[in-house]
C-alpha cells in the first residue's frame, strides 16, 4: 500500500472515483484491468472513466439519476460503472440471461436515465430510455481527455442497485450506499488487497459478491483480470499465468475446480487468499480447499441487504469448518425469535445483524424495506437475514437453515439443511436439496432432489430407505428423486422454488 493510500484510508470517507484517480495520479502505467489480450493501466482507466461521466453530463444525467448496464463482463462495462458512479450517478447492473420483460420491469423500477447494451443484449428496447451500445462505447463518449469537475458526494447518497436474484420472486431493488461500498474497499485492505496484487473475477459483474471483490481492488490498487465466462481450466490457467493472489468464488466453482482433474498441474502458489461466499460451503469442500490449494481461504457469511458480516478463516479454524465463522469486528450480529425477541446465547433464531455497511432500503418498496427491519431494545437498526442459526461458546455461527425454507411438517420443524447434509453421506450422492411439499396428512413434507456422483447407480426409493432409516420419524422424506442437475442462480444458489414448482406440477402433492 502506497503512503498516499493509506492516508486515505484513514478518512472518514473517500468515494471510489476519486480512490481510482489516486492511482491514476501514483502509478499511472500500473495495469488496472487485463482482459484476454488487452492492459488496461489504470492512467486509462481513469481517463475514460471521465469521459464517460462527461458524456453522462453532456445527456442531462446527474447526481440522483440512474442508469441500467445489461452486458457481459468487459472493460468498458468496469469504466462505464466508474464513470458513472464517479458522476453521483447510480448504477443498476442487471442480469442478461433475465427475460426482456422482467429486465424492462427493472430498467422502470430504478428509474433508468439511460440503458448500456451488449451484443447479448442489444435486442432490448425500453420505451423513451435511451440506449447505448457498449460494443460501441467509443460512439457516444465525449472526445478524449475531456473531463467534468466531480461531485462533492455524500456517503449516504446511492452508488449502485442490485437487484436480488429473484429465488424468491419478482427481484427487489437494493439501494447500497457510497458509504457502504467505502466500508467493502477498507475491509479489503484489511483482507490484503493492494498495489502488488492481481485479483480474479470470475462472477458476472452484476453480481454483489463480484462487485465486494471488485470495488476493495480497484480501490486499493491491484490489478483485476477480467474472466468473461467461467470454466475451471481456463480459470486455472488464467491463475497461473498471471500470478493471481486473490480470488472470489462460490461454492459451485469450488467445487469445479477441485473436480478438475488437472488441478494439481498448476502452478497456484502465488495465490494468497480466497475468498467464498453467496451460497453454503460444505465443510468438506473447505477441508480439500485447504488441504489443496495454497493460500488462505476466507469465507464470508451476510447479505446484499448488509448488516452484519461473519468470517471464517478456514486455513486458520479446521475445527469450525462447519460454521460460517465469528462477526466481523464492529459488527454486532444476535438471534430473534419469531415474535422479534431477542434470545439468550445457546438458543437457535432468525439472525440479525448491524454494521456500517447497510442498504438505505429497497427501491420504490416502503412496506418490504421496513419488514426486514429489526429495532433492539437499545435503539439499534438491524437487517433481519431470513437465516435460522445459533452461536457456539467461542461466538462462531452455525446456519441451520433458511426461515422461508423451513418445513413445518405435523407440527414440528424440519431443517432441509439437516437432511441434505446427511443425503451427502450417501456413497452415490453428489449434491442434494430438500424442500418441503404440501401434504393433506401432515400440512408439510420433505421431498428431496438428489444429483449422483459420475458412474454412480442408485435410486430414488433405495436412497429414500437410506435417508429414513437415518433421521428421526418427524424428518422423514417423501420421495427422493433423481435429478441430472439442480437449478442454480447465476452465483450458484440453488434455486428451491423451481424445484418445489417443477415437483408440484408432476406430482401434485402426495
Amino acid at each position: 500500500m502506497t503512503a498516499g493510500a493509506t492516508t486515505l484510508l484513514k478518512r472518514p470517507f473517500v468515494s471510489w472515483g476519486e480512490l481510482i484517480a489516486h492511482h491514476a495520479r501514483e502509478r499511472p502505467q500500473s495495469a488496472a484491468l487485463i482482459d484476454g489480450q488487452a492492459v488496461v493501466t489504470y492512467r486509462a482507466l481513469d481517463g475514460l472513466a471521465d469521459r464517460v461521466a462527461a458524456s453522462l453530463a453532456r445527456d442531462g444525467i446527474g447526481v440522483g439519476d440512474a442508469i441500467a448496464i445489461v452486458a457481459g463482463t468487459s472493460v468498458d462495462y468496469v469504466a462505464t460503472f466508474i464513470g458513472a458512479v464517479r458522476a453521483g450517478v447510480a448504477v443498476a447492473p442487471l442480469p442478461p440471461s433475465y427475460p426482456h420483460d422482467v429486465l424492462e420491469r427493472m430498467v422502470r423500477d430504478c428509474g433508468a436515465k439511460a440503458l448500456f447494451l451488449d451484443a447479448s443484449s442489444i435486442a432490448l428496447a425500453v420505451p423513451d430510455v435511451a440506449s447505448v451500445s457498449l460494443d460501441g462505447l467509443q460512439d457516444w463518449l465525449a472526445p478524449s481527455g475531456e473531463k467534468v469537475s466531480p461531485p462533492a458526494l455524500r456517503g449516504d447518497e446511492a452508488f449502485n442497485i442490485i437487484y436480488s436474484s429473484g429465488t424468491t420472486g419478482l427481484p427487489k431493488g437494493i439501494v447500497q450506499s457510497h458509504a457502504v461500498r467505502w466500508a467493502h474497499v477498507r475491509r479489503g485492505a484489511w483482507q490484503g488487497y493492494g498495489p502488488d496484487t492481481v485479483t480474479l473475477v470470475s462472477i458476472p459483474l452484476y453480481s454483489n459478491t463480484t462487485l465486494v471483490s471488485l470495488i476493495a481492488a480497484l480501490g486499493l490498487g491491484s490489478t483485476v483480470v477480467l474472466m468473461r465466462r467461467f470454466h475451471a481450466l481456463e480459470f486455472l490457467k488464467l491463475s497461473e499465468m498471471h500470478r493471481v493472489t486473490h480470488a472470489m468464488l462460490v461454492p459451485v466453482q469450488y467445487r469445479r475446480l477441485m473436480d478438475e482433474p488437472t488441478f494439481g498441474e498448476f502452478d497456484l502458489s502465488s495465490y494468497r487468499m480466497k475468498f467464498c461466499t453467496s451460497a453454503p460451503f460444505p465443510a468438506d469442500l473447505k477441508r480439500e480447499v485447504v488441504a489443496r490449494w495454497p493460500g488462505g481461504l476466507l469465507e464470508s457469511y451476510g447479505l446484499t441487504e448488509g448488516g452484519a458480516v461473519s468470517f471464517l478463516p478456514a486455513h486458520e479454524r479446521p475445527d469450525k469448518l462447519h460454521t460460517a465463522g465469528r462477526p466481523a469486528e464492529g459488527h454486532d450480529m444476535r438471534l430473534i425469535d419469531e415474535d422479534g425477541r431477542e434470545l439468550p446465547p445457546g438458543a437457535t433464531g432468525e439472525i440479525v445483524g448491524h454494521s456500517a455497511a447497510m442498504m438505505t432500503g429497497y427501491l420504490n418498496r416502503s412496506a418490504e424495506s421496513a419488514a426486514i427491519v429489526w429495532i433492539s431494545p437499545d435503539g439499534k437498526r438491524f437487517i433481519r437475514t431470513g437465516d435460522i442459526g445459533r452461536f457456539d461458546d467461542e461466538g462462531f455461527v452455525t446456519l441451520v437453515d433458511r426461515k422461508k425454507d423451513m418445513i413445518n411438517s405435523g407440527g414440528f420443524n424440519v431443517y432441509p439443511s439437516d437432511l441434505e447434509s446427511e443425503l451427502r453421506r450417501h456413497e452415490a450422492v453428489a449434491e442434494a436439496a430438500v424442500v418441503g411439499v404440501p401434504s393433506q396428512r401432515w400440512g408439510e413434507t420433505p421431498v428431496a432432489f438428489v444429483v449422483l456422483k459420475d458412474g454412480a447407480a442408485a435410486s430414488g426409493e433405495a436412497i429414500r430407505t437410506w435417508l429414513n432409516a437415518r433421521l428421526a420419524a418427524t424428518q422423514r422424506v417423501h420421495a427422493v428423486q433423481i435429478v441430472g442437475a439442480l437449478p442454480r442462480s447465476e452465483i450458484g444458489k440453488i434455486l428451491k422454488r423451481e424445484l418445489r414448482d417443477a415437483w408440484l406440477a408432476g406430482e401434485g402433492g402426495d
